[in-house]
Order: structure tokens, then sequence, then C-alpha cells
């Protein structure tokens, strides 16, 4: 028998087929261009605006192996001198970026490590980078410091080095507990490298803790799933993050599909994964837990925040480093070069590696935010359109119509609110606040 899912769900299973899912930023990548770099490079010379923060992510594009359903700019074949060389590069990018107005005086308000796998780095590699970036960049005013980890690349020398350099959140890329899923997926760790990562992590007292797991992943069942949410509520980890299976075009498995001649994914429906999230919902909601976005929940609302995607979903200034990664910069969004020779190239002659950019209007903008910050579940509409001079309700009273007359979403004073089914499938509805040059074109 299937775990519960919304009403509105049941008559909609909806095959899982290749294609980016996740909304991560609008307008949607495939609008950035090259020909449009020099914008980013005009916003790197304005002063900062008064209301926005300053953060900083870095990309580790590193791992043991490439997991099958992995859309990122990863790398399983450099050794120790082409890493030693990634970091040194990284490092002299942030300090071009230290020298440009936008920075303005600002210190991050939060920094991130994703990947990739950050925990692939050495212990010396680690304080060797950090070093390096805190001199050009201070970190003490960061509310935030965010590290992605693999469960298997951690040693309990290895945490107490992540935890001196000063991370405050430590994700956990857990996925899913049972060792065989784990194997035919391609994750490089298995389940007993979990707990015993995260006893350590424990006892380091990291401030906030959090674990990441995939419903819908190859040849997942309703019981093997029922059991992830046991596993992980038997950890109380301060945070869960829950994502919903998808194939974008550079995984493996759409590879696989493409060479078979498959259109639809050999996993589970967009309605069965929905249900699966849904009933990992309800069990933490049983256990205490605040569900505070369509994919997280946490232990303890009053004190457990995620500064990195709050900040960014309203606005914040982003400065990506490394191979491949996106910044948000006085209103420009930029991507690094995707490769990883011509991103070093760029930096070993002191250029800049940005690839493409792309500088929205007003009024993208204002789209922008209200999509990302309606997967939060509720959007004050008031503050939005007083922050861009738009009556909200008014601009937008087509897609909010449609979405109330489906069930997924309401008006209560000065909110816009999903319902628990509107939430589930947030990725999918806000599609209707697109312009209509966007709504059919490739995400990425």
């Amino acid at each position: 028998m299937s775990l519960t899912m919304p009403a509105t769900d049941r008559t909609t299973p909806q095959q899982t087929t290749a294609g980016n899912y996740f909304v991560s930023n609008y307008p949607p990548f495939s609008f950035w261009k090259p020909e449009r770099r020099p914008e980013a490079e005009a916003a790197l010379d304005r002063p900062p605006r008064d209301d926005a923060p300053l953060g900083v992510y870095l990309h580790i594009p590193f791992c043991r192996k490439r997991c099958h359903f992995c859309y990122f700019r990863v790398y399983t074949d450099k050794d120790s001198a082409a890493i030693g060389a990634y970091l040194e590069l990284a490092t002299r990018e942030l300090e071009l970026y230290a020298r440009r107005p936008f920075i303005g005086g600002r210190k991050p308000q939060f920094v991130y490590f994703g990947g990739g796998t950050p925990s692939y780095l050495s212990e010396t590699q680690l304080r060797r980078l950090t070093d390096g970036l805190k001199a050009l960049l201070p970190w003490d005013a960061a509310e935030e410091v965010t590290f992605e980890c693999e469960p298997g690349t951690l040693t309990d020398h290895k945490l107490k080095t992540i935890r001196e350099i000063g991370v405050t959140r430590l994700s956990l890329g857990v996925e899913n507990f049972s060792d065989h899923i784990l194997d035919i997926n391609g994750r490089a760790h298995r389940s007993r490298e979990i707990r015993r990562a995260y006893a350590c992590a424990r006892a380091l007292e990291f401030p906030q803790i959090n674990i990441d797991l995939i419903a819908g992943m190859v040849e997942e069942t309703d019981e093997n799933w029922r059991d992830c949410v046991r596993q992980t509520l038997e950890l109380a980890p301060d945070s869960v993050t829950l994502y919903q299976m998808e194939i974008p075009y550079n995984t493996d498995i759409y590879r696989q599909m493409k060479a078979e001649g498959r259109l639809t994914a050999p996993v589970a429906d967009w309605a069965t994964k929905r249900g699966w999230v849904q009933y990992a919902f309800s069990e933490l909601e049983k256990a205490g837990y605040t569900v505070g976005s369509g994919y997280t929940a946490v232990k303890d609302a009053a004190r457990t925040r995620f500064i990195y995607r709050d900040s960014l979903w309203q606005g914040a200034d982003l400065l990506g480093l490394g191979v491949a990664s996106f910044s948000h910069v006085n209103g420009a969004h930029f991507q690094n070069q995707h490769d990883f020779e011509p991103y070093l190239a760029d930096l070993r002659v002191g250029r800049l590696p940005i690839y493409r950019a792309l500088t929205p209007t007003p009024e993208e903008r204002l789209i922008r935010e209200l999509v990302l910050q309606l997967k939060l579940g509720r959007v004050n509409h008031r503050r939005l359109g007083a922050k861009y001079g738009v009556d909200v309700p008014a601009r937008f009273s087509e897609a909010i119509a449609s979405l109330e007359s489906q069930g997924f979403l309401r008006q209560a004073g000065e909110w816009l609110e999903l319902s628990r089914g509107g939430l589930l499938q947030v990725d999918r509805l806000v599609h209707e606040f697109f312009l209509p040059e966007h709504r059919d074109a490739r995400y990425a």
C-alpha cells in the first residue's frame, strides 16, 4: 500500500522524464549569454546596494565517485597537484574580486562550501584554503558557514578541523540509509559511515547539523522510505532537507535512458515522490519539527535558520567562486567557466573566469524573489510589492486565480500562502508566474 499523498496528486501520476525540475533562479539559466559578460564586469564596478548583504559560495568540484543522478560539475580524476592548483586559483579569484567596488567594505553574512564534495579535501588543504580566504575577506561577521559533506570522507580528525575553521552548519549528504540503494545509485558512502560521522559531529557540538534525503532514488520503495524516515528521527538532526529525484540531461541516468531510447526515468513518478515527502513531513511534525519550505523541516524553528537560502531568496548578493559557480551581484547574474581547464587558464593570466551573464529587468527581479520565496510556503506580497513599487496580487492576478482554483494557494491578508499540496509541487507551480517567453524554455 502506498504512503499517504495529497488528494490532488492521486489522479495525476506524472511520470518522471528528463529535465530540470528544481527552480533555483529566475530568469532561467538558459537565457544567460557569453556576450553579456560585460554587464557582470560593470556590476562589479558599482558600489553595493544599501539593502544587500553579501554571501560567498565556493564550489569544491571533487568527489570519490560520480553519483548516477548527479548534475553538478564534479571531477573524480584529479590528483593532489590538480586539486592544490584549483584551491590556489580559487583563492586568487577572491583576491581579484576583493579589489572591486561592489565589495564596498562589506564582510560576508554567510559562507557556503558546496560541491562536489568539500569534505573530500584533506585537513591541510582545508586549513590552507580557509586561511587564504579569510585573509582576503574576513568571516568574523558571518552568521552562518555551511559545509557539505559526504559521510564516507569524514574522519574524527577531519571533522575537528571543519569545526575549527569556523563551520556552523554541517550538511551531511545521507540521501538514503539503504546500502543497496546507495550502491545502485552510485553513492560512495554506506550506512555505517553515516552513523559514525553523525556521532562524531554531535560530539564536536556543531551548532547545526542537517541531513539530506532524496525521495525517489532508483529502486526506492515505500518500506525503505519509511525506514529512512525512522532512522532520521532516531538521529534527530537539527534540520532535514528532502529532495524529490529529478533527472537533468547531464546525468548518467539520462545518458542511459537516451541509449535505450527511453522517455521515462527508472524512478518513481512525481505523485509517489510527493507522497513520500509528505509522509516524511508528517512524521517529522509528529516529532516536533516544523516544515519551513517545500524541502526542509527544522527541530527548533526559533533557533534553526538557513541564512544562505533565506538571504539569497530575498535578493542578497552572492559571490560564487570556483568552476561553474553562479553569482548575483548588484542586479547582474553571471556564471563562471564551466570546465576545469578554462577556469584555471583565466585565473592564471589574472582574468576573472566569468563565462556568461544576464541583467534581469526590475520585473524579472520581482518575479525571481516572488517565486523563490513562495518555495518557503508563504510570501508577504505587501512587503515585496513595496520593494518593487508593484501591486503583486493585481500584477499576478491570473496566476493567483489559477492556483487558488486548484486549491494550491490562498490570499490571507498581506500573505500569499501555499497549501501543503501546493508546497509539495511548488517548483512546477511557480512557472505560472513566469513571463511568457520563459515558461516553455529549457531551464538550464
